[in-house]
């Protein structure tokens, strides 16, 4: 198995916000959504690009590799309570890679998170489970017609595995991008909210609109998404929390 290969397009180590402690993230290539905020663009391919600039973006890499990587940290790990997270684009896009490099950090008892929207077959993901401590859960907006809009996908997948991870008494963490004036409406603020009502357990995770990623698109001779919308407020964040605890959900944060 640790010799499956994948395309990888970023290794962070040292990283403190995709999960608990001090954490490695492996970003995968290839991604089934199409997110009008996207500000990883070099994700959404699967096969590696060259930019305009000459810089590359993506490698083909074997788990063993990934994992040589993913034990210099180790001792951080146990300290703080981190590990690895396996993120993307999608990274049960690369079903099989994915699974594999999960599998071998469980193997040598390292923590491990998945950055998933959830857009797979349940009968995958839950295999995917007993090696996975903490699922970061993407839930992107609650309406149908503006999640297909806004995604390009249905939502109906990853709401349906959504619940049965809930169900199955999975760790998981909501993680909820919100852009001004596309998702931050009260329905999908009420709905966030119900969910946290509804699974005490839940953590639910605010991921403000930034722009940090625009300058990747014109690298990679892509039209930047055009989007009307702007870059929220310290204001404007705390009047969103305060509406989720408002309705009952006091365990939402910044993530």
């Amino acid at each position: 198995m640790n010799d499956i290969v994948g395309i990888v397009f970023d290794l962070q180590r040292g990283a403190l916000h995709d999960g608990p402690g001090v954490r490695t993230v492996v970003f995968l290539k290839g991604c089934p959504l199409r997110c009008a905020w996207c500000h990883n663009p070099e994700s959404q391919a699967f096969a590696p690009e060259t930019g305009r600039s000459g810089k590359t973006y993506g490698w083909a890499t074997t788990v063993e590799e990934v994992m040589a990587v993913v034990r210099r940290d180790a001792r951080y790990y146990a300290e703080s309570g981190g590990g690895l997270t396996v993120s993307g684009g999608e990274p049960t896009a690369q079903y099989m890679f994915c699974a594999a490099l999960l599998a071998a950090a469980k193997a040598e008892n390292i923590h491990t998170c998945l950055d998933t929207c959830g857009a797979l077959d349940w009968p995958r993901l839950d295999a995917l489970r007993p090696d996975v401590d903490v699922f970061l859960y993407d839930y992107k907006a609650t309406d149908p017609a503006r999640h297909r809009a806004l995604t390009g996908i249905e939502p109906d997948l990853p709401f349906a595995n959504l619940a049965r991870l809930l169900e199955a008494g999975a760790s998981v963490r909501l993680r909820c991008p919100l852009v001004p004036g596309m998702n931050d409406d009260a329905e999908h603020l009420g709905a966030i909210a119900e969910l946290g009502r509804r699974w005490p357990k839940l953590a639910i995770e605010l991921m403000p609109y930034h722009e940090a990623g625009e300058a990747k698109y014109g690298d990679l001779g892509r039209p930047r998404p055009e989007l009307s919308t702007h870059v929220p407020g310290p204001a404007e964040i705390a009047a969103w929390l305060d509406s989720l605890h408002g309705a009952g959900a006091p365990q939402a944060a910044l993530g």
